[in-house]
């Protein structure tokens, strides 16, 4: 009979070699993303993209340099969102409304990769997330007390950007994010298989089953659920991925659980910064939750239809 420590060591040199690889694969994704984001930021597209899209953001009771919070926070994070809402003079309302929106669709061509990975429809994701950001940000307006904020045209102003030290500042943001993330990964990776390999997990499931159900969630994807509210997709992916790769949730509930996620995740370090900034944290979590709620029993209503169809 293998003693404890036994155990640790054999499932740590089993995860290490997937987690790695996961590991790899991410920082090859972010790298990427974060270089072409970086390369249209020089060119001027997303300042071009933020002022097309400025007088759509009255919509929203938004004023229109919201616009260039969104389409940071849209392609990069929320941490680029968040840097430019705190450069405007937004009230309570407007930044708890423009954090929703944020938290729906932050780092959109990261996430979905992450998500298609462990499959779910790269183009579904990308179509769910942006129309509930922008139908939750229409509705707050709505149903939020207070006035809307002021629209308010950018000044015609060219920001001149240096390319060399632009690419200076990436290689070193790029580096700040990825050697954390690399090490974040491979302990959360080798903690999962330890949780699994001692039956921690089956316990939090156990715990966590009313939960999942209210949400409409198999039990066995609590864990999941608890690593993608506290780290998010980004971080939590090996473990997503892993879980798949060896069979231990299935892709239909994994997918359900993706549908959930896609719009309420990372529920403790991003809200709390939404918050520090000025944001109304109840609006910007029941908001999410209620959306997701919505989203996986529309999936399994969607699936039940095809189901029935097809007999």
């Amino acid at each position: 009979m293998e003693s404890t420590r036994q155990r640790i060591v054999r499932s740590v040199r089993a995860a290490a070699p997937g987690a790695l690889k996961t590991a790899w694969w991410l920082v090859k994704i972010m790298f990427l993303v974060s270089f072409l984001i970086t390369l249209l930021k020089y060119l001027g597209v997303i300042s071009w993209l933020s002022g097309l899209l400025t007088p759509f953001f009255s919509n929203f009771g938004l004023p229109g340099e919201a616009a260039l919070a969104y389409v940071s926070g849209y392609f990069v994070n929320c941490y680029s969102a968040i840097a430019v809402m705190t450069s405007l003079n937004l009230d309570a309302r407007a930044i708890t409304i423009l954090a929703v929106m944020v938290l729906c669709a932050h780092n959109m061509p990261m996430e979905t990769a992450v998500q298609r990975k462990t499959g779910t429809s790269a183009i579904r994701v990308v179509f769910v997330r942006t129309l509930c950001s922008l139908f939750l940000g229409w509705l707050l307006n709505k149903v939020m007390p207070g006035e809307n904020a002021a629209y308010v045209a950018p000044p015609a102003i060219k920001e001149q950007i240096t390319f060399w030290p632009l690419m200076g500042d990436w290689i070193l943001d790029t580096l700040k994010i990825a050697i954390p993330m690399v090490l974040l990964v491979f302990l959360l990776t080798i903690i999962q298989r330890l949780l699994s390999e001692f039956g921690v997990i089956r316990y939090i499931a156990k715990f966590l089953r009313p939960v999942m159900l209210f949400f409409g969630l198999p039990a066995k994807t609590a864990f999941l659920w608890i690593v993608a509210n506290t780290l998010g997709l980004a971080y939590g992916a090996a473990v997503m991925i892993d879980e798949v790769k060896e069979g231990k949730i299935s892709v239909r509930d994994v997918d359900l659980l993706n549908h959930h996620i896609c719009v309420s995740h990372s529920n403790v370090e991003d809200l709390l910064l939404f918050t520090a900034i000025g944001g109304t944290l109840p609006w910007m979590l029941l908001s999410r939750w209620a959306m997701s709620l919505f989203l996986v029993w529309e999936r399994k209503l969607e699936r039940l239809i095809k189901k029935v169809g097809a007999k």
